[in-house]
């Protein structure tokens, strides 16, 4: 039997952290460690008991969430970073997947698709919510060409790499492509091996690097 996802929160919001901590304690694939209703008290408890996930809003009392992701990954390696937030701003974006966010959701995400998003970011993907991903490649597509690693893609992995330029999941590319989810994951590693990368937002910074 597989162990589930461990998953901690940092919110501010009371109401939020409950309706969250319900969703996930209604599934077997995911436990709920502990939820922190700002920066320093994640600062300091996160690494007591490091999850799997954190799942970070951006607006906190005191420590932003970015500074406070930082500061956890110096202590929490292993552990990934799913930003949660109302924030649709270039720079916000961009300041936290440098700091090492693994994803990007905004808060009107559907409950079952932050459910998705968190296996997929578990198991090696980068879910970002549509709005952020189209945010995401238009800065890298602005005055740049192709890398010409591109080039040695097949026409299924350059369609399956604009799809997830845009945000889709895997299930929801295997939906459009009618492939299954594992034929899906096998081409997206084809993708990052071929691109040298090791996730969406890398594989989109090298199909249109920034010059």
């Amino acid at each position: 039997m597989m162990h589930p996802i461990t998953v901690s929160l940092v919110e501010d919001l009371e109401e939020v952290r409950e309706t969250i901590q319900r969703l996930i304690d209604q599934t077997d694939k995911f436990s709920y460690v502990a939820g922190y209703q700002n920066g320093e008290l994640a600062e300091k408890g996160i690494p007591l008991y490091p999850p799997d996930i954190v799942i970070m809003d951006i607006n906190l009392p005191g420590m932003n969430g970015i500074e406070c992701l930082k500061k956890i990954k110096e202590k929490c390696p292993s552990t990934q970073f799913m930003m949660f937030t109302i924030y649709e701003e270039d720079e916000k974006v961009f300041e936290a997947l440098k700091a090492g966010a693994h994803g990007y959701l905004l808060k009107n995400t559907q409950k079952e698709k932050l459910l998705e998003a968190l296996e997929e970011l578990h198991h090696g993907g980068s879910p970002m919510s549509a709005q952020i991903a189209r945010k995401v490649i238009e800065v890298f597509e602005k005055n740049n060409q192709p890398s010409a690693e591109v080039d040695t893609l097949t026409n299924k992995e350059i369609q399956i790499l604009g799809l997830l330029t845009k945000g889709y999941l895997y299930k929801e590319i295997a939906e459009q492509l009618h492939l299954t989810r594992n034929t899906v994951k096998q081409h997206i590693h084809h993708i990052y091996s071929k691109l040298h990368v090791q996730n969406r937002t890398e594989a989109i910074n090298k199909a249109f690097p920034r010059r």
